[in-house]
């Protein structure tokens, strides 16, 4: 069954990883979708793949230009928006006390004002829809802190708390605002900084009750939840998908 006909997306962070599955599922599952990103070769040839239904567009999401730029295109082209997934982000870790100004606010701005100009341009053209759904990629680092990620963890919150505020505001226009809190999932982003290291010691996912790290189409099967109706009365919600690595401290008795 496909859950999404007709439906226009906005999927940024889109040209690998957890933005590209989510990207492909929905196309799989009947919508149309503008994929964002500033890897355009991998972008552009991720939307080839897709077909007719998938277009690539260049995207900063720190800019507001950018953003009004990327919503008339895909107004353009598809129709009014009724699915944003706010997806692109970065991860720098580092001390706290070693964390410059220049390296924190870079992280907040991909992560913490990108999410906000999304949902506050995309809202326009929802209202156009007469409904959509915003779907904001936070973390399980929105939820609770981690050592070294001081400008991660202060996105994430955000996003967590920001998501919420869309949610009570724009109800009323039948628009929905869910987060989704992943632990940690198999992308670059993760593997470059080596957290799924092979040794117990250094592998935070010798924890996950599941065992195993996520998989972007772990991700990208919430997203679709959350954008087809199936979730029609859920907003403002924290959607938890981490194996259960935070569910509680694991003890053997004796």
């Amino acid at each position: 069954m496909q859950r999404v006909v007709g439906k226009v997306a906005i999927v940024t962070g889109a040209a690998r990883g957890q933005g590209a599955a989510e990207a492909e599922v929905l196309v799989q599952e009947g919508a149309k979708v503008m994929l964002t990103d500033i890897l355009d070769d991998e972008g552009e040839a991720l939307a080839t793949e897709l077909g007719d239904d998938a277009c690539y567009m260049h995207h900063d999401v720190c800019s507001e230009e950018g953003w009004i730029n990327v919503v008339a295109a895909a107004e353009e082209k598809f129709g009014p928006v009724q699915i944003l997934i706010n997806n692109a982000g970065i991860l720098k870790l580092n001390q706290l006390t070693d964390t410059s100004l220049e390296e924190y606010m870079q992280v907040i701005n991909v992560n913490q004002v990108g999410v906000f100009l999304g949902m506050k341009i995309v809202a326009a053209s929802m209202k156009k829809a007469g409904g959509g759904s915003m779907i904001n990629i936070s973390s399980i680092d929105g939820l609770l802190g981690m050592t070294y990620a001081t400008s991660y963890v202060a996105s994430k919150f955000a996003v967590r708390g920001m998501t919420k505020v869309a949610a009570l505001e724009l109800g009323q226009f039948g628009i929905r605002a869910n987060s989704i809190h992943p632990g940690g999932v198999n992308t670059k982003m993760v593997t470059d900084l080596g957290l799924e290291s092979n040794s117990d010691e250094g592998n935070m996912f010798t924890r996950v009750p599941l065992g195993r790290m996520g998989e972007p189409a772990d991700i990208a099967s919430l997203a679709l939840f959350l954008a087809s109706d199936d979730s029609s009365y859920c907003t403002g919600g924290e959607f938890l998908i981490d194996g259960g690595l935070i569910a509680g401290i694991s003890v053997t008795p004796g």
